[in-house]
């Protein structure tokens, strides 16, 4: 098993009940959740040794961010207390043809506020295999566009092996934006989520003409692997929409220049969708780690992505037992 340090915001996620809006609402659901927070749990949840790096007020929240992460086992040694507030959005599910919709309030968290590395970063790091981080994380400010590549930087001095999930987000940043920081990190990258609109939208890679979907990801994957031939790992899903309750869900991933494809999950009903990306992204690390061969990889982690979307709340709640179960015993069946 691996040691990995993940580093990201992490907020308090209040959810409608399916069928109820945000301004007809009298009640919420309460979760805590966040891209890199997400991946760290998954992997503990695998048995690797993870510690997760942010920075949460020194109040209740705090506090139950902090018991929520040891839930999983995550190690909270890197996080920091103090700033004015912990971030926060609002989740109107959607359901049928009406899409779910997002309301961040995380402006001025403590996290976004950050302007310098509060860390030491020659012990985060001591014999860290992997430190993954998300494009979320540059998008929050000025100041986390530098220290994200510091970070990164820091990281790479030490040994780690870099992953990084493009994992873009239209309210926190234009796509110009995205693009031209991105294009300053992936140089340091070695594993990196990134699909065929990030290719082309972020990474000046022209539109494909043919018509084949396998060759379509190809395509995308080899010229990626052109412009960055560090990166020796790519990896994302197909996602066909039949609405918002039920999706068909296929993993991809680009490695020692051959494609891998997973088989094609469908998802009726789909209980809650938020985190199934990075449920998927742990999965994918975790098959690195382990150095499964690349088609059991995409097969877990195309799994565990699926299993995450049949419950409630950010994070992956399976152990790697769970997924290959489903994955041997095929979606809908007992187990006994």
């Amino acid at each position: 098993m691996g040691k990995v340090v993940t580093l990201g915001e992490i907020m308090l996620r209040f959810s409608t009940d399916c069928g109820i809006r945000i301004a007809q609402t009298e009640d919420f659901t309460a979760h805590y959740g966040g891209g890199e927070a997400n991946v760290a749990v998954s992997l503990a949840n695998y048995g690797h040794q993870v510690a997760f790096a942010s920075k949460v007020p020194n109040n209740a929240l705090g506090e139950a961010v902090k018991k929520h992460l040891n839930r999983y086992s995550v190690d909270t040694g890197y996080l920091l207390k103090g700033g004015p507030r912990l971030g926060s959005y609002y989740l109107e599910a959607g359901i049928g043809e009406r899409a779910a919709s997002v309301i961040y309030d995380r402006a001025g968290s403590s996290f976004a506020l950050m302007t310098a590395i509060e860390w030491d970063t020659k012990e985060l790091f001591s014999d860290c295999d992997i430190f993954h981080i998300s494009g979320i994380t540059p998008a929050l400010s000025e100041a986390w566009k530098e220290l994200t590549i510091q970070l990164i930087q820091a990281a790479k001095d030490a040994g780690c092996l870099i992953s990084f999930d493009v994992n873009y987000r239209g309210k926190l940043w234009t796509k110009e934006e995205a693009g031209e920081t991105i294009r300053t990190i992936l140089p340091y990258v070695d594993y990196c989520s990134a699909g065929n609109l990030d290719a082309q939208h972020f990474l000046e890679i022209s539109k494909y003409t043919g018509t084949s979907e396998e060759e379509e990801s190809s395509y995308y994957y080899q010229e990626m692997q052109k412009k960055y031939p560090n990166i020796s790992v790519f990896y994302s899903t197909k996602r066909k929409v039949h609405s918002a309750s039920a999706n068909e869900l296929i993993g991809t991933l680009w490695a020692g220049e051959q494609y891998y494809e997973s088989q094609c999950h469908l998802i009726d009903p789909i209980v809650d969708r938020v985190g199934g990306g990075d449920a998927f992204a742990g999965g994918v690390l975790h098959g690195l780690l382990n150095k499964a061969n690349y088609q059991d990889v995409i097969s877990f982690a195309t799994a565990a992505s699926a299993l995450k979307h049949t419950v409630h709340g950010d994070c992956n709640q399976f152990s790697e037992e769970e997924v290959n179960s489903f994955l041997a015993m095929g979606s809908g069946k007992i187990i006994r």
